[in-house]
């Protein structure tokens, strides 16, 4: 039980919010002295632990690139490709990028989106610019910040009910892994794989719902900032 004493030292690093990466690697070290491990024991779990998940720091890789590509015109050039699609809203938008979300983690394809590399240079600029199209105005910057939240809260959902319909992810062998060696069952990664379809369809469903009812609200919350003098009135198209 001793070792778990490196469980307080995380705690106690969060809670005087400390340097993460310094928190958990004290703890770290501090788990393994506590379990009798030599200092070339421990730097060795280090190194096998980053091998092992070595796809967790691809995001080092990533940002600079997509910040490359934004410095370069991306986020204007997504909202320049949503003013073309004349019928599109916010809600439907981000309800039609839910459902891709989800479709592809549920064929493993997790890596597709994501909030660095999909919704704020992407995403949350087109549900925005889906937005203003249709209201005539400016977003204010508190309705802004709402479709933007809305838009990481497609992704999250998306990938989160998604890739448990994928037998290969992590969370359906590790629950395998655990039941059977604890519980001595038999259970395949297919079995709780169906049974998160439904659970997937139902998280689309009720959060679809919620996305397609942003527009409602963004127009109720538009018009009452053109009535109290917040934003400037929609311009009148040109004949």
């Amino acid at each position: 039980m001793i070792v778990l004493l490196g469980v307080l030292v995380v705690i106690l690093g969060f809670v005087t919010r400390r340097n993460p990466v310094l928190v958990v690697g004290v703890a770290g070290i501090v788990t393994g002295l506590l379990g009798k491990m030599n200092p070339l024991e421990i730097l060795a779990a280090f190194g096998t632990s980053f091998a092992d998940s070595r796809s967790v720091t691809v995001f080092a890789i990533v940002l600079p690139v997509i910040g490359l590509l934004e410095r370069y015109g991306l986020r204007e050039q997504a909202r320049t490709l949503i003013g073309k699609l004349g019928k599109l809203s916010a809600g439907r938008f981000l309800t039609a990028y839910l459902l891709v979300r989800q479709v592809t983690a549920a064929f493993g394809l997790n890596n597709l989106g994501g909030p660095a590399q999909a919704v704020r240079p992407l995403v949350a600029p087109m549900a925005e610019a889906a937005a203003e199209r249709r209201s005539g105005a400016m977003l204010p910057d508190k309705l802004r910040e709402k479709v933007r939240s809305y838009s990481a809260s497609a992704d999250t959902v998306g990938v989160f009910f998604g890739e448990d319909c994928f037998i290969a992810i992590g969370s359906i062998l590790l629950i395998t892994g655990f039941v059977n060696s604890t519980y001595h069952e038999h259970l395949e990664p297919t079995q709780l794989a169906l049974w998160a379809i439904p659970l997937a369809v139902c998280a689309f469903v009720i959060h679809g719902a919620r996305l397609l009812l942003l527009d409602k609200h963004l127009e109720r919350e538009m018009a009452l900032a053109v009535a109290e003098h917040e934003i400037p009135l929609p311009k009148e198209p040109s004949k």
